[in-house]
């Protein structure tokens, strides 16, 4: 889909031109002399009252249609990028004129871009018949060209890491994804290295080679870098990449099975976020360390009861074969930090426990300290994604005491499997600033409203890009 700034002689003919609807039928700012267009009688007859999600095509003597979309109660980005992604879900033509940019709030034109792109996405590999959004160019009328730019690549992005995430276990084998990413990565000007199986065990990763031991399909992992000139900062962005999660011999049931091919989302998403930072010029130094495998049922996989050698940091005792992704991120989080960041971001689907917690549409995270998480928390809110900070009680850390090893990696208690799980991690961090975003709720969408689209949502890749942008600026 092309995104650009509506040229100053409209054409119309052929388009449907995209008009904001308040809730109880009050045209949104900008909007007014199209909005008084419409029939009030064909709308109340219609249902359409402006609401959230509500669309409704009616006459325009300029344009193809007219389409009505509402935007709930109140006018601000995420009402405007909400209502961007459902226009273009139900536009009926090719070409779509928006005035929802004119709204008048700040990054109008980003939410519009965010939202069309993001909305209009379409995972088609497997479809024999194609998509069903018909719209290939968005036209912005006052849009900010700058704007609309560098949301277009963020966006573009998220929708790369999307990709990745939908697609099949049987399509990504971590040697597929590895090849993929560093295409991806190469491509932004990075320099990337994939490491073989033999180089991660010359490396001496073996929490990572214990993960693995149980698949046919070697593991991988990426080592990526970006040092532009004028950079003094170093960003270090880790993520987790089960390309396929069985629970190894605590093997999991088959109904918590069946979406386990998402639970590379945190690889998809540290690879996205550095190349949009790369294409942007971003002047932050990022490192990108990927560790890629599936966690498999085999004759060779760990057992419950065995001791892992991660790269750097305690050993850990193994009683949980299902809890696997903070063992590849203990091995993740010691290449990186062997790299000297001044930052330290991990992305992971890693507890069940965040799921309960916060559900599917909100992500938690751990900070070392008081600074990095009012950073997260900052860049978030800018970004228009949810993350909710969460508590690293370190009173918890005795649960993770091993008889045999300096750690095991499951407490053993029902309760605060999160905390836990980020307190395990921590360990791993070279005592650097850290933040831990555990994202098993919302990297995955059930429903298909405003910029989200079912499946896999890339959240983390928004936030991540604003990070870099901000510690730039400091």
């Amino acid at each position: 889909m092309e995104i650009r700034v509506a040229p100053a002689e409209l054409d119309l003919s052929d388009a449907t031109l995209v008009v904001g609807v308040l809730e109880g039928l009050q045209s949104a700012p900008g909007s007014e002399e199209d909005f008084a267009l419409a029939d009030e009688g064909v709308m109340e007859a219609a249902g359409f009252e402006g609401k959230v999600k509500q669309t409704l095509a009616l006459p325009h003597p300029e344009a193809k249609t007219m389409l009505l979309v509402g935007m709930g109660s109140e006018v601000d980005f995420d009402s405007v990028r909400n209502a961007s992604g459902n226009a273009v879900r139900a536009a009926k033509t090719e070409k779509v004129v928006t005035r929802l940019a004119r709204i008048g709030i700040d990054g109008a034109s980003r939410a519009v871009t965010e939202g069309s792109l993001l909305g209009g996405y379409e995972f088609k590999e497997y479809k024999s018949n194609g998509g069903k959004v018909k719209v290939t160019e968005v036209e912005i009328i006052d849009g900010d060209e700058e704007e609309i730019a560098m949301a277009a690549t963020v966006s573009r992005s998220v929708t790369r890491a999307r990709d990745w995430v939908n697609t099949p276990a049987i399509d990504l084998s971590p040697s597929q994804f590895a090849d993929q990413i560093a295409e991806s990565l190469d491509g932004a000007g990075l320099a990337v290295e994939v490491w073989d199986e033999a180089r991660i065990a010359e490396e001496k990763l073996g929490a990572l080679m214990g993960v693995a031991a149980g698949s046919s399909r070697p593991p991988r992992l990426i080592h990526a870098t970006y040092r532009p000139e004028g950079a003094k900062t170093h960003l270090a962005l880790i993520g987790k990449g089960i390309t396929f999660d069985s629970g190894g011999l605590s093997i999991k049931s088959a109904s918590f099975m069946e979406e386990m091919k998402v639970d590379m989302s945190g690889a998809a998403i540290v690879a996205a976020a550095a190349e949009a930072i790369a294409h942007l010029g971003i002047p932050v130094a990022v490192t990108v360390v990927a560790p890629l495998t599936d966690n498999a049922v085999g004759g060779n996989a760990t057992r419950p009861g065995d001791v892992l050698r991660p790269v750097k940091g305690p050993t850990i005792e193994v009683l949980n074969t299902d809890a696997e992704g903070r063992l590849i991120l203990a091995d993740g989080l010691g290449v990186a930090s062997s790299a000297e960041p001044d930052l330290m971001i991990d992305v992971a689907t890693l507890t069940g426990a965040m799921h309960v917690s916060l559900g599917d549409k909100v992500a938690g995270y751990f900070a070392s300290d008081a600074d990095t998480a009012d950073l997260i928390r900052t860049a978030a809110s800018r970004a228009g994604e949810r993350f909710w900070e969460m508590p690293l009680v370190h009173d918890y850390r005795k649960q993770l005491d091993s008889n045999i090893a300096d750690m095991k990696n499951v407490s053993g208690s029902r309760y605060g499997g999160a905390i836990t799980a980020a307190l395990f991690l921590y360990e791993y961090t070279d005592e650097r600033p850290w933040v831990h975003m555990d994202i098993a709720g919302p990297a995955i969408s059930r429903e298909t409203a405003g910029d989200q689209v079912k499946g896999g949502t890339g959240i983390g890749v928004r936030t991540l890009v604003e990070v870099a942008r901000r510690l730039a600026e400091d």
